[in-house]
């Protein structure tokens, strides 16, 4: 696998699935009230480019308000793997925890979307809420 081909799944490991990332590993968040709650790095493929390899059976699927937007979770243990997003639903939002040898901590600097203001409720305009960052505490 070479840099932007990854594995992942869940916490109690019933889902795995693997996932290519065409233009590399760039985080992101967003401020609207699911993501907000979920409290993940966001990575964003193609929709083709993520496949279930097992547990499929083991995914829910939570939507709310437009219903464009699908959150996908272990119904076992609970942890949300990726969701399609209301923006681009021809994308999905993987979560960095749950990819191997990545993690959240591994992003210093991530944009935050202003999803509260969704593009699709706010005339196309996309706005960026701020960042977040991550500063490692010296050894």
């Amino acid at each position: 696998m070479n840099g932007s081909d990854r594995l992942g799944g869940c916490h109690c490991g019933a889902i795995r699935f693997s996932v290519i990332f065409p233009k590399g590993l760039t985080g992101s968040r967003c401020n609207c009230s699911i993501c907000s709650m979920k409290g993940y790095v966001a990575l964003y493929t193609p929709v083709a480019s993520l496949q279930i390899v097992q547990g499929e059976d083991d995914l829910a699927m939570y939507s709310f308000h437009s219903g464009v937007a699908r959150h996908y979770f272990c119904q076992n243990c609970g942890i949300h793997c990726f969701h399609q997003a209301r923006s681009d639903p021809d994308l999905y939002g993987v979560n960095a925890a749950c990819l191997d040898d990545v993690s959240p901590f591994d992003f210093t600097e991530i944009p935050v979307a202003d999803g509260k203001n969704h593009p699709r409720d706010n005339d196309g305009k996309r706005r960026l809420a701020g960042w977040l960052r991550f500063t490692a505490e010296a050894d």
